[in-house]
C-alpha cells in the first residue's frame, strides 16, 4: 500500500471511522485492516498526516493520533515488542514533524496524544539521538506569540522532564539533567516572567478571562517543569534566581483575581502546583528556603480559609494542607506552636475539611467504586478529609496534648449536636466517627476516645438499626469503624454483631453492602497471638480468631445475602463482595446442599462475566472462590465432584471454545483441581482435554504455560499408565524440551520432568533418559543460570531417590564416559548450598548422602577429594537456619488493580499444587545423614577422618560434630 497517495490516506481515514463504529463486525474488520497496514512503509507518517489535517473530522484525527502513539510505543525500541521496528529514515521524519504539529494548535485531545508520543520517543532517544529537540523547543517558545501553541510546546517539554521526578538517580540521569538545565533553565524563567507581565497587563486593561486562562495554563506548565528540574537537587541556576521564582509564587498565592478567572479554576490549578513546589523545597532545600517559609506559610493559611467555588479548589486545598503538614513535621513547627494558632488551624482548616460536602454525598451515591477507593483503599488520590487528618497527625507529633484536647472536645461537640437533632445533624456524627477512625494509630488504637465505649455508645446503635437503608453514610462509617478496630473489639462483642453486619449485605447502597462484605472478610483474617506457655509450644504463635465453628451457624443467610448483593445495580461485579465469598468458602464448612448452591451460583456469575470481562480484580476473586470451594468441599465430600463437574465444565469449555484468552490460565488451573479430585478412570471429557493439552498449539501463548504445566502435572499424577499409549510420553517430553530451552520457562520444564520421574517406573522411562540428559546438558552448556543448575540438582536427586545411585550415575555416564564426576565437581558441589525450600533441601540432602555413602564412583579411594567436597556441601546445606527453609503463603495475596486487561498468568492461591514429599519414609534428613555417615565410617574405620580434616571447612566440621552429638552417632 502506497501511503503517499491521497487514495490510501482516504482509505486509512475510513478505517479509523469504522473502527469507532458500534457494529462489532465493522469495527473488527477495520481493526484487522489497520493491523495489516501497519507493516507497510510510510504507515506512521500517514498517521501523522491524518492527525495534523485540519480538514478531517476530529474523531478521525484523534483516532489516528492514538493509533500513532500506540504504534510508537510498540515499534520504536527493540525491547518493546516482536513487531518490525520503524525504519531510521521514518524515525527521523517523525521527529521532524512532531514539534510543527504541536505548534499548529491541534484540538486539545489530539495535541495531548501527540505530546505523549513525543514524550515516548524522547524517553528512548533524548538527548543522545535527538539533539535538535531541546533547541527546537526553545526556538519555538521564542518565536511564537500564540499561547495555545506555546502551551502545546510547554506540555511536551513537561512530559519529557517528568523522568527527573520518577527515575532512579544515576550519573547518566544527572548528565541528561545538566544538559537540560544548560539549554532550558534560562528560557523557562524568561517565558515565566514574560507571561507574568502579560497577566499583569491583561488584568490592568480588564482583558477577557479566556485569554487569562491560557496565560495561567502557561504558568502552571512552567511550574510543573520547575518541579521536574528541581526534583533531584537544587540546581545552581535556580538557587541564583530563587528570589524571582519565589516572588512570583507568592503573588499567585496572595492575589485575588476577577471572579471569572477564579471561577474557571485556572488560578487555583496554578496555585496547586505552586504549593507542590513549596513542599518540594521544604523537603529537599529547607536551608535555602527557610527565609521564605514564614511568608509562604501565612499565605497558604490565608488561602485555605478563603472561600471559593473553583473546580480546582479541592486539589489546591489538598496540596496546600500537605505543604502545611510538611512544615508541622519539620524543625520549623514552632510557627504553629501557640495555642491560638493550633486552635485556628483545627477550627478553620481541619474540621471544616473533615465535614462531608455535597460532592462527597454525590460520589457516595453515583460512583461507589471511586468513593471506596478514596475512603478505605488508600488510593493515590488524596481527599480533603484524609489530608486534613494528616495535618492533625503532623501537629500532634510535637503538640500531642493540645491537639488531642482540641479534637476530643470537637468530637464531643459533634456528638452533642447530633443528639440534639439526629435527622438534621447526622453529618456531625459522621465527622466524629471519621476523626476517630482516621486518627487511629498503628495497631488500630485511638488516643482520642475509649474505643470500647465509643464503639458501644456511638457505633453499635448504627449497626443495630433495623432499617439497613436508613442513613447509609452513617451506616458505612459505622462499618468502617468496626473494620478498623476489629482487632481491639472483643470476639464476644463482634460475634453478637455479626448477624447485623450480614443484614447490611442486603442494603441497597453499594457502599454499605460493600463495606459489610469488607468487614466480614477482614474479620475472618484476624489472628491472635498465643503465648508459648499457653500453646504448649516452644515459641509463641498466631491462630485465627474466627474459625468454621464461628461462621457455620450463619452460613445459609451469609451466603444468600452475599450472592444477592451481586444482583444490585452496579454491584454485579463488586470485588468486595466476591472477595468476601472467597474468604467465607475458604473458612466455613461448605458441604452438601450448601456447596451445590454455591458452585451453581459461582458458575452462573462466571458465565455472565464471560460475555464481557472487564473487572480483573473481581474475576480473580471469582476464580479464587471456585478454587477454594473445590479444594475444601470436594475433599470433605467426594459425592460433590460430579455436581461441580456438571456446573463448571460447560462454562470452562465455553472459555476455551470462544477463545476468552484472559480466562484461559484460570480455566486450566480449575481443570487441574478437577482432575486431581476425580477418581480414575477419567471421563471422556477429561480425556478430550488431555488431547488438547498435548497439542503444541495450546502452548503457543506464554500466559497459558504455567497453568498448562500445572494441568499436565495433575494428569501425570492421576493416570501415569496412559502415557504408554499413543506416543503420549514422547509428546510430554517434547513439551519439556521446549520449556527447558527457554530461560523464562526452564523451571516449568523441570516441574514436568519431575512429575514424570515421580510417577513412572524406570522401565518406562529408560528408552528416553538419554534424550533427557542430552537436552539438559546442552542447555547447561549454552546458558547456565543459578536457577537452572539448582533445578537440575533437584531433578538428579529425584532420579537417585526413586531409582538408586547406580541408575543416576550409569545413565549420565552413558551420555559421555565419566561425565558424572565432572557434573558433580562443577555444578552439584558448588550449588548444593543454594537449594531452598524444605522439601527440596530434604530431597537434595538425602540424595547427596546416598551418593557419598552408596555410590561406588565416590567410595573409590581415588575419589577422596570429591567425596570430601561433597560432604562439605551437604553439611553446609543441612546447617542452614530453619527460617530460610520455608516460603509458604498462608493466605491469598492481594490482587493489584490494573487499568486494563491482559491475558497474563495469575496464580490462583486456592488452586495451588500441594507439595508431595517423595521421601515420606525419612522423617529427619539430618538424622539420615549422620546415621548413614556413621554406618559408612564403621565399615572403614579411620579412613574418613583424614578426608574430613582435609576437605571440610572448619565451620562445617563444627556443625558435623554438633549433628553427631545431637543424634548420638560417631564417625570412627
Amino acid at each position: 500500500m502506497d501511503f503517499n497517495s491521497p487514495e490510501a490516506l482516504e482509505t486509512l481515514a475510513q478505517w479509523f471511522l469504522q473502527s469507532l463504529s458500534p457494529s462489532p463486525e465493522l469495527r473488527r474488520a477495520a481493526e484487522a485492516s489497520l493491523s495489516a497496514a501497519a507493516d507497510y512503509p510510510g504507515f506512521p507518517i500517514a498517521l501523522l498526516r491524518l492527525a495534523s489535517d485540519p480538514s478531517r473530522d476530529e474523531q478521525i484525527r484523534l483516532a489516528a493520533a492514538v493509533y500513532f502513539k500506540n504504534f510508537v510505543r510498540s515499534r520504536w525500541s527493540p525491547s518493546l515488542s516482536d513487531h518490525p521496528l520503524i525504519s531510521l529514515p521514518e524515525k527521523d521524519e517523525i521527529k521532524s514533524r512532531l514539534l510543527p504539529l504541536l505548534l499548529s494548535s491541534p484540538p486539545p485531545r489530539v495535541g495531548s496524544q501527540i505530546s505523549e508520543s513525543l514524550s515516548l520517543i524522547a524517553s528512548h532517544d533524548f538527548p543522545q539521538l535527538w539533539r535538535p529537540l531541546l533547541p527546537g523547543i526553545v526556538s519555538s517558545l521564542h518565536s511564537s506569540a500564540d499561547y495555545s501553541a506555546i502551551n502545546g510546546i510547554l506540555s511536551a517539554a513537561n512530559s519529557i522532564f517528568l523522568k527527573f521526578r520518577h527515575s532512579f538517580d544515576t550519573s547518566e540521569l544527572r548528565l541528561t539533567l545538566k544538559y537540560c538545565l544548560e539549554h532550558f533553565a534560562a528560557p523557562l524563567l524568561e517565558i515565566f516572567l514574560k507571561t507574568s507581565s502579560l497577566i499583569s497587563n491583561t488584568l490592568s486593561s480588564n482583558g477577557p478571562a479566556e485569554s487569562l486562562r491560557a496565560l495561567f495554563e502557561s504558568q502552571r506548565l512552567c511550574c510543573e517543569i520547575f518541579h521536574s528540574l528541581n526534583a533531584i537537587e537544587l540546581p545552581e541556576f535556580f538557587e541564583d534566581h530563587m528570589r524571582e521564582w519565589m516572588t512570583e509564587f507568592r503573588v499567585y498565592l496572595t492575589t485575588t483575581y476577577p471572579a471569572a478567572v477564579e471561577t474557571n479554576g485556572s488560578a487555583d490549578a496554578l496555585r496547586a502546583v505552586v504549593c507542590e513546589n513549596l513542599q518540594l523545597y521544604m523537603e529537599k532545600n529547607e536551608e535555602e528556603f527557610k527565609d521564605y517559609l514564614k511568608d509562604f506559610a501565612s499565605a497558604v493559611w490565608n488561602l485555605l480559609i478563603t472561600p471559593a467555588t473553583s473546580p480546582f479548589r479541592d486539589q489546591l486545598t489538598i496540596t496546600a494542607i500537605r505543604f502545611l503538614t510538611t512544615v508541622t513535621t519539620s524543625v520549623h513547627h514552632s510557627l504553629f506552636s501557640s495555642s491560638q494558632a493550633l486552635q485556628e488551624i483545627c477550627l478553620s482548616i481541619v474540621f471544616p475539611n473533615v465535614r462531608l460536602r455535597d460532592e462527597d454525598e454525590e460520589l457516595f451515591e453515583m460512583n461507589y467504586v471511586e468513593y471506596i477507593r478514596r475512603d478505605i483503599e488508600g488510593s493515590d488520590i488524596d481527599t480533603r478529609r484524609r489530608i486534613a487528618c494528616e495535618l492533625l497527625k503532623g501537629l500532634a507529633l510535637n503538640y500531642k496534648e493540645q491537639v488531642t484536647a482540641l479534637v476530643s472536645m470537637q468530637i464531643q461537640n459533634m456528638l452533642a449536636l447530633y443528639s440534639a437533632n439526629p435527622g438534621e445533624n447526622w453529618k456531625e456524627k459522621d465527622s466524629a466517627i471519621y476523626l476517630v477512625v482516621s486518627l487511629a494509630t498503628k495497631g488500630s488504637t485511638s488516643h482520642l476516645v475509649n474505643v470500647d465505649s465509643f464503639f458501644a455508645t456511638v457505633v453499635v446503635p448504627e449497626l443495630q438499626g433495623q432499617d439497613v437503608n436508613a442513613s447509609p453514610m452513617l451506616k458505612a462509617g459505622a462499618l468502617k469503624f468496626f473494620t478498623t478496630f476489629r482487632e481491639q473489639i472483643p470476639k464476644q462483642a463482634a460475634m453478637a454483631l455479626l448477624p447485623d453486619v450480614i443484614r447490611f449485605l442486603a442494603a441497597e447502597s453499594n457502599v454499605v453492602h460493600s463495606y459489610a462484605a469488607n468487614c466480614i472478610e477482614k474479620l475472618l483474617l484476624v489472628n491472635d497471638k498465643v503465648p508459648a506457655s499457653a500453646s504448649g509450644l516452644a515459641v509463641a504463635h498466631s491462630q485465627v480468631r474466627y474459625g468454621p465453628s464461628d461462621i457455620d451457624p450463619f452460613l445459609p443467610t451469609l451466603v444468600t445475602n452475599l450472592f444477592n448483593a451481586l444482583q444490585f445495580p452496579e454491584s454485579q461485579e463488586n470485588q468486595y463482595v466476591m472477595k468476601c465469598i472467597m474468604r467465607v468458602v475458604g473458612v466455613a464448612t461448605v458441604v452438601g446442599e450448601a456447596a451445590a448452591v454455591c458452585i451453581a451460583r459461582l458458575a452462573f456469575v462466571l458465565g455472565e462475566v464471560c460475555k464481557n470481562p472487564k473487572n480483573p480484580v473481581f474475576n480473580h476473586y471469582l476464580f479464587e472462590s471456585i478454587a477454594a470451594l473445590i479444594s475444601r468441599s470436594c475433599e470433605k465430600d467426594q459425592s460433590l465432584i460430579s455436581v461441580f463437574e456438571a456446573n463448571l465444565f460447560p462454562v470452562l469449555q465455553n472459555i476455551l471454545v470462544n477463545d476468552i484468552t484472559e480466562f484461559w490460565p484460570y480455566a486450566f488451573q480449575i481443570f487441574s483441581q478437577l482432575v486431581e479430585t476425580s477418581k480414575p478412570p477419567l471421563t471422556e471429557n477429561y480425556m478430550q482435554l488431555f488431547q488438547v493439552l498435548l497439542s503444541p498449539e495450546s502452548w503457543k501463548r506464554s500466559a497459558n504455560v504455567p497453568a498448562l504445566v500445572r494441568l499436565l502435572q495433575a494428569y501425570l499424577q492421576k493416570m501415569p499408565t496412559e502415557l504408554n499409549h499413543e506416543g503420549r510420553l514422547s509428546q510430554v517430553l517434547g513439551i519439556f524440551n521446549k520449556l527447558v530451552s527457554s530461560q523464562s520457562t526452564e523451571e516449568l520444564g523441570f516441574f514436568v520432568l519431575n512429575t514424570v520421574v515421580e510417577n513412572l517406573g524406570f522401565d518406562v522411562l529408560a528408552p528416553y533418559i538419554g534424550h533427557i540428559w542430552n537436552a539438559l546438558f546442552t542447555r547447561l552448556q549454552n546458558r547456565r543460570t543459578v536457577k537452572f543448575v539448582n533445578s537440575l540438582i533437584i531433578f538428579m536427586s529425584l532420579v537417585l531417590v526413586k531409582h538408586g545411585p547406580g541408575v543416576l550415575v550409569d545413565s549420565i555416564n552413558a551420555v559421555q564416559p565419566n561425565i558424572f564426576g565432572a557434573i558433580l565437581q562443577q555444578f552439584w558441589v558448588p550449588n548444593l548450598k543454594l537449594i531452598a525450600g524444605s522439601i527440596e533441601i530434604k530431597l537434595a540432602s538425602v540424595a547427596s548422602t546416598r551418593l557419598i555413602c552408596e555410590s561406588p564412583a565416590l567410595l573409590d579411594a581415588s575419589a577422596a577429594e570429591l567425596w570430601g567436597k561433597m560432604l562439605n556441601s551437604t553439611i553446609a546445606l543441612l546447617a542452614q537456619p530453619e527460617e530460610f527453609r520455608e516460603n509458604v503463603e498462608n493466605e491469598a495475596p492481594e490482587v493489584q488493580e490494573t487499568g486494563g486487561y491482559s491475558a497474563a498468568f495469575v496464580r490462583l492461591h486456592n488452586a495451588g499444587k500441594k507439595e508431595e514429599d517423595p521421601l515420606k519414609e525419612i522423617r529427619d534428613s539430618k538424622e539420615f545423614f549422620v546415621s548413614s555417615l556413621a554406618r559408612l565410617s564403621s565399615l572403614y574405620p579411620g579412613r574418613y577422618g583424614a578426608i574430613i580434616e582435609n576437605y571440610v571447612d572448619p565451620q562445617n566440621r563444627s556443625a558435623l560434630i554438633q549433628l553427631c552429638s545431637a543424634y548420638n552417632c560417631a564417625i570412627v
